[in-house]
């Protein structure tokens, strides 16, 4: 349709109406909005706040209306995040090769040894489970995902110097995307399905490779390619230790390459609703013994909350499992 796009919620609109009621807007281009760079990199600037002054309001607000990323200056102590990292360099450094995602050139390259993966993070150390739990973040993840919501994978990336960057993508569960036919009808970002958080360990700086994301770009619900000019468009989410970034996992967004002579490393977290299956097999790589010493929040956050998919045939007593009404699962 001629003179139209689609929106967030897959509704033709006018390209008029649209930029007229957005004033960030510019153009529209490829089925998305182009927002204008001067006013995004005001916007992205400003979208950093202290976490004495953060609420679960202001997060979920820059993830839905705003650029798709906020930075939350100062949520970890400088103990925690020594902490944290003395663990992730001690599980990395004799061990290069392990599983890593949207880093098909480097593979090519022989360079995965310069990128490094750190998983089962809740296992290694309280204080990723600290991490995990942080209030403000819990707490705007049920703003965000639902109360019940859980975590589908928390791992450290440990990038070394001279490592390579990803390609730009979105994140779990619409990391293939870019194979639309495998994913349902009318598919859109009106409600999330993913949230991203970022603990950065060493600075984040466009010198280490900071996170790049197009900003705004989590409305449109599709997998970027070489057209839309990722790298002309986007900005960083430069964030120092102690910093959090929080972001929804649809914005397009990749690792930049590290060209500094420092590593760069960061706790990643992955937070879904009750009912997406998780990345990780969580409950099963943490052990019974932690599972036992779990709290409530940290239950929930290995999905014990939720009981499916069970074995509904192994039930022997009849009951009535859901519904408003009775329910015993």
């Amino acid at each position: 349709m001629p003179g139209s796009i689609w929106n967030e919620n897959s509704i033709f609109i006018n390209r008029a109406i649209y930029i007229a009621s957005n004033p960030n807007v510019s153009y529209i281009g490829n089925n998305a909005a182009c927002f204008d760079n001067a006013a995004i990199v005001q916007e992205t600037n400003v979208n950093s706040i202290d976490a004495v002054s953060a609420t679960p309001q202001t997060i979920v607000a820059a993830l839905t209306d705003g650029p798709g990323a906020i930075r939350i200056r100062g949520a970890f102590s400088a103990d925690q995040i020594a902490d944290a990292r003395r663990v992730v360099m001690a599980h990395s450094e004799d061990r290069a090769q392990t599983v890593t995602h949207f880093q098909g050139q480097a593979a090519e390259d022989q360079r995965l040894h310069l990128q490094r993966r750190v998983w089962n993070l809740l296992a290694k150390g309280a204080v990723f489970s600290a991490m995990s739990e942080h209030p403000l973040i819990v707490d705007a993840m049920r703003l965000f995902l639902g109360a019940d919501f859980i975590m589908g994978s928390i791992a450290a990336n440990r990038i070394l110097p001279g490592g390579p960057g990803q390609e730009p993508h979105i994140d779990y569960p619409y990391w293939d995307l870019h194979a639309p036919d495998t994913f349902p009808l009318g598919i859109n970002s009106s409600f999330p399905l993913n949230a991203q958080v970022t603990i950065p360990l060493d600075p984040f700086t466009p010198e280490t490779g900071a996170t790049a994301f197009v900003p705004h770009t989590q409305h449109a619900l599709r997998y970027p390619g070489e057209a839309d000019a990722f790298y002309e468009r986007c900005e960083r989410m430069e964030a120092e230790p102690g910093d959090v970034v929080i972001f929804f996992g649809a914005t397009w967004h990749c690792a930049m390459p590290n060209r500094s002579d420092r590593d760069r490393s960061a706790v990643l977290i992955q937070y879904l609703p009750k009912f997406v299956k998780p990345m990780e097999d969580l409950r099963a790589m943490v052990g019974e013994g932690f599972v036992q010493r779990a709290s409530p929040t940290m239950r929930q956050l290995l999905g014990m909350n939720f009981p499916y998919p069970q074995n509904l045939d192994a039930i022997e007593s009849a009951r009535n499992a859901e519904g408003r009404k009775g329910a015993m699962r």
